[in-house]
């Protein structure tokens, strides 16, 4: 999907520079995709002690099936 964004020019170098990327569309769509990576992974770390197991990861793998 094409999409039109303006961005300052030294924002747009210091990507460049940091994402070693071979064109602006390639370093945009490399740091976005970190960003979303990031978000998930906070968002799993803050389900840190919220979630309650029943069982045990072995009494999983060894139950009969």
């Amino acid at each position: 999907m094409r999409t039109t964004i303006t961005l300052e020019k030294e924002t747009v170098d210091e990507l460049l520079g940091e994402t070693k990327a071979k064109s602006k569309a390639m370093a945009v769509r490399e740091a976005v995709s970190e960003y979303l990576r990031r978000r998930k992974v906070e968002k799993i770390k803050s389900l840190k002690g919220k979630l309650e197991f029943e069982r045990g990861t072995g009494e999983d793998r060894h139950r009969e099936r």
